[in-house]
């Protein structure tokens, strides 16, 4: 099954030195390691660009976009839009804060029937809210 990888997970892996992760976060990175070996890593064009943004080298930039150009996109069309506003107003009715990308994450997930690897704890009041899967480590 294909996973849908959010920033901060990519963040983690690309950004932090391995000498300041924690045990949990080796865990993480291993699992988007082997993720990555199986080819199993859909991206979508707001995660590429907050995983971008921010990054002050030009050398630095052009590093971690080689690294995750061949990567497959998922197409992003305008129902998935229409998706995350429906999901936005249903988590707002609940009393659950959320975030544009977060629901448009939420919306291509749904739609391709994918679960989601993030380590983003707004997620885990999301999933009580909207028919996501979150990826869960072994």
């Amino acid at each position: 099954m294909k996973v849908l990888v959010d920033t901060p997970v990519w963040s983690l892996a690309l950004r932090r030195h391995h000498r300041d992760l924690n045990a949990d976060e080796l865990r993480l990175k291993g699992a988007l390691s082997e993720l990555l070996d199986e080819g199993r890593i859909l991206m979508i064009g707001p995660v590429r660009q907050e995983l971008l943004s921010g990054i002050r080298e030009e050398r630095h930039f052009n590093r971690v976009r080689a690294g995750i150009e061949s990567l497959e996109d998922l197409s992003i069309e305008t129902a998935a839009y229409e998706n995350a506003a429906r999901m936005s107003n249903l988590c707002s009715s609940r009393g659950v804060a959320n975030t544009s990308v977060d629901m448009l994450i939420c919306a291509v997930a749904v739609a391709s029937g994918v679960p989601i690897l993030t380590t983003d704890r707004d997620f885990l009041r999301y999933v009580r809210v909207l028919p996501i899967q979150l990826f869960q480590l072994v």
